[in-house]
């Protein structure tokens, strides 16, 4: 859930507990998570007009009712990783909206560029978080209504161009009808997010993996991920349809695949400078 070390709606202490700034239908809530495996426990603390929804949404954030019981890898490899680690769930947030926002402002951009758009978005359009998230200086996704107010040269500032500040409008007029996207089947949600202008599959599968805890939400059209389990899995760079081939086995769960071996496998070596930010949007 987290959008790069500086994300003004999540932070973690030393400890290891999570705080949480998220906007939810009651209002602006502050959670912070604390794990106590000793115990067997998670704790949970929230504030704000929003704390009720957040506690009563948290286990599904935490990834409680993901169903893991008809998970069976076909490739050893994958196999092998999830024997190593077979707690991980995908979570559930329930924030469609925060989710599109966010991953809108990820398409076509290096990670450096969407997490200072996401960042400078959140700071400064972004409600402030209640309770102890204010004093950490804790910002929520801005509301619909304050989104589509941005003006064109206030996105540019955030470094998020009308490419994607565009997209990001259109979805918050309809926020209300993105919500309700939620317990829809898959396939239908897709369509709904698809059918708005500039949110294409990549993007709705990545609003599809956090905000509606779906494990079979493939990142088709990413940038990385195709290669990565190519070379993981295969040892050499496959395209998407590959991919799809490769991974068709795995149904309803082939995102969690592509968690696992994207995660927890090694892919392509790496060779050559990175990919450097671009330079024309303002400070």
């Amino acid at each position: 859930m987290r959008r790069g070390a500086g994300d003004p709606a999540f932070q973690r202490d030393l400890d290891g507990s999570i705080w949480r700034a998220t906007l939810t239908p009651d209002g602006a809530a502050t959670l912070h998570i604390r794990s106590r495996p000793n115990l067997g426990l998670v704790e949970l603390e929230a504030w704000g007009s929003g704390r009720s929804w957040a506690l009563d949404q948290a286990p599904e954030l935490l990834g409680a009712y993901d169903d893991v019981s008809t998970f069976r890898p076909g490739n050893g490899q994958v196999q092998a990783e999830w024997r190593r680690h077979p707690h991980w769930r995908v979570t559930k947030s329930r924030a469609v909206l925060e989710a599109v926002v966010a991953a809108v402002i990820e398409q076509k951009v290096t990670g450096q560029e969407a997490w200072t758009g996401w960042r400078r978005l959140l700071n400064r359009f972004g409600e402030m978080a209640p309770g102890p998230g204010e004093a950490r200086g804790m910002r929520c996704v801005p509301a619909a209504d304050v989104l589509t107010q941005i003006p064109s040269w206030e996105w540019l500032r955030c470094h998020i161009d009308g490419a994607r500040s565009r997209p990001i409008v259109s979805a918050a007029r309809v926020a209300g009808s993105l919500e309700r996207t939620l317990g829809l089947p898959p396939d239908e949600v897709e369509r709904r997010l698809t059918s708005l202008p500039g949110i294409g599959v990549w993007t709705a599968a990545e609003v599809r993996q956090r905000a509606h805890g779906d494990a079979d939400a493939v990142s088709f059209g990413d940038y990385h991920v195709a290669t990565h389990l190519g070379w993981a899995l295969t040892g050499r760079s496959i395209s998407d349809g590959e991919m799809a081939l490769l991974l068709e086995g795995d149904r309803p769960h082939r995102y969690r695949v592509q968690h696992i071996v994207t995660r927890r496998m090694p892919g392509r070596p790496r060779r050559g400078p990175r990919m450097p930010p671009r330079r024309h949007l303002p400070r």
